[in-house]
């Protein structure tokens, strides 16, 4: 971590209530620009309640006797649509909300206006067509762009999720769970095409419980169990078969080859 890089997230003692019950409770954490960080935790830990916080869509609970400090971008206040143009989101929720008939340069195209589509009162420029064509190249679906994505297939959508947020250029890319439902050899070709993004310097945030979906080119792992981080390091003081066990209450081996790692349960099911 670098001290100097300025902070796209700063938590101090947040923690946020639903229903009377906290889903994260005093967390600390920073994540500087520039960094590349997978969260990962159990079903249920608070890692999608972390990711609304990260966008800007919910606040921390407020306890007068225990203040709590949220930046992002380095604001206390921000403005949700300048946050957004600087934080490209991909939720795998965000696939089910598009029309089927919505063309897959108008999915990528959405993503400067925050929206599910590109409606009649959006202006699209010169500028935003050229992004959204360079954007398709960059992930690989230039030859589909006029494609409805009821005709896509399952990656095919999620590369046009990935492009739509990359499509402004953003600060950050945060990747929540993106490889659910990807077979392995997918998987493997997603990690691959995020190690070339963090090679040409986008900055990467994955929400995951699953080790083999983490690009070789994380190297910063943040642990979250029962809403608060359980450890924050190096993946490779982290992902052991101890300090895994603990957090996902199982008995657990880790394997790790090429920089890729593995989880099995030791009666042999590999995760």
């Amino acid at each position: 971590m670098v001290p100097t890089m300025e902070k796209a997230l700063e938590l101090r003692n947040v923690s946020v209530v639903r229903d009377g019950k906290y889903i994260l409770r005093s967390v600390d954490l920073d994540i500087h620009k520039g960094e590349n960080v997978a969260v990962i935790g159990p079903n249920g830990s608070g890692k999608t309640t972390l990711i609304k916080l990260l966008r800007g869509d919910i606040y921390p609970y407020y306890d007068e006797s225990s203040p709590a400090l949220m930046r992002i971008f380095g604001q206390e206040r921000w403005n949700l649509f300048e946050v957004r143009g600087r934080m490209g989101v991909v939720s795998m929720d965000l696939q089910s909300m598009f029309r089927s008939d919505t063309k897959v340069h108008e999915v990528i195209c959405s993503g400067f206006f925050n929206s599910l589509d590109v409606f009649r009162n959006h202006q699209v420029s010169e500028g935003m067509v050229a992004a959204v064509h360079d954007a398709a190249v960059m992930m690989g679906i230039e030859d589909i762009l006029d494609r409805c994505i009821e005709n896509l297939s399952l990656g095919e959508m999620r590369r046009a999720l990935i492009a739509r947020a990359m499509v402004t250029n953003p600060d950050l890319l945060v990747l929540d769970e993106p490889m659910t439902g990807l077979d392995i050899v997918m998987k493997s070709k997603f990690r691959s095409m995020f190690d070339i993004l963090i090679q040409n310097g986008v900055s990467i945030v994955m929400i995951t419980h699953e080790l083999t979906d983490i690009p070789a080119s994380v190297e910063r792992i943040v642990m979250i169990k029962d809403g608060e981080v359980f450890a924050d390091g190096n993946k490779r003081d982290l992902l052991v078969d101890s300090k895994v066990s603990e957090l996902y209450g199982e008995s657990i081996k880790v394997e790790s080859q090429n920089g890729i790692y593995r989880m099995r349960l030791t009666d042999g099911v590999m995760q």
